[in-house]
């Protein structure tokens, strides 16, 4: 069996090591441990740990849309979509050794506007306001706009509530509150 390339390596050693612990304790040299290279090499790919983080976050990203854009091409509709976003958050959360959210972690983290860090936690945010803006327009939500920020709002809670709380309700919480908030912007209720 072939082994992984050496940047997709470093990338997997960092999500664990960051989603084990926190992005900022861990350093670069102990992703270049783990993912056994060497300083050289992890410079080749990464100019410096905030590139890398930039990559964990993007990578991070990247899954999300894949997911997404997946359920979309399956045909799923609007509502199915956003129930399955409230699902895997709610899964995200009820998993062993959830620490939150990997994008509001890095926020906490990089709090300094213009960091590459936190332009890459904005880049985020702005795909899911996008998409859950765009669900909610299909799904003839009246003001879109204000209703995709309470979904994240509430969305945020749940995962810090999944961290400091009791995971185990958190995605039918999320699902309950969130089809409320849409309900409650309709004309007619959401299907059951």
């Amino acid at each position: 069996m072939t082994a992984p390339p050496v940047r997709e390596r470093i990338l997997a050693s960092a999500t664990h090591l960051f989603d084990a612990t926190s992005i900022r304790s861990v350093s670069a040299d102990r992703v270049i441990a783990d993912a056994g290279t060497t300083k050289v090499t992890f410079y080749r790919h990464f100019r410096s740990k905030d590139h890398l983080v930039v990559a964990y976050l993007e990578d991070q990203l990247r899954l999300l849309q894949e997911a997404v854009d997946r359920e979309r091409a399956e045909g799923a509709d609007a509502c199915a979509v956003l129930l399955r976003l409230a699902a895997a958050n709610g899964d995200a959360a009820c998993r062993p050794g959830f620490r939150g959210c990997t994008f509001i972690n890095a926020a906490a983290e990089y709090p300094a506007a213009g960091n590459p860090v936190r332009d890459a936690v904005e880049q985020y945010r702005g795909w899911l306001h996008a998409v859950v803006t765009e669900l909610l327009t299909e799904l003839a939500v009246e003001g879109p706009d204000v209703v995709a920020d309470q979904l994240i709002m509430l969305r945020d809670g749940a995962m810090v509530h999944g961290f400091m709380g009791d995971p185990a309700g958190v995605a039918g919480s999320l699902t309950t509150a969130g089809r409320a908030i849409i309900s409650a912007h309709r004309r007619t209720p959401l299907p059951a």
